[in-house]
């Protein structure tokens, strides 16, 4: 298994569109572990664990979000495994 970590950084029409529950069905759904919560200056930040290729599929969700929003950028920074047991909603 080549497990990874992924944080990334999400602007645009991110916040007040449902991304953060929709992101954590999505993880959920794929096995991934993490966090997603939003942020002061209007974007989302996520963290992100598991196998490299379901996490493709997880960032090319978080590239479009649920059907509201509207991702202008995401920046994918790899970081070092934290051990996250599940993946949770920050408020």
């Amino acid at each position: 298994m080549n497990s990874k970590h992924f944080e990334l950084y999400i602007k645009g029409n991110v916040q007040g569109v449902r991304y953060r529950k929709s992101c954590k069905e999505k993880a959920d759904s794929l096995g991934i572990n993490g966090l997603v919560k939003n942020m002061t200056d209007g974007s989302v930040y996520v963290e992100a664990e598991g196998d490299l290729e379901v996490l493709i599929h997880f960032l090319e969700w978080c590239k479009q979000g649920p059907p509201m929003a509207r991702v202008e950028n995401m920046l994918t920074v790899e970081g070092p495994m934290k051990g996250y047991a599940n993946f949770t909603i920050v408020p």
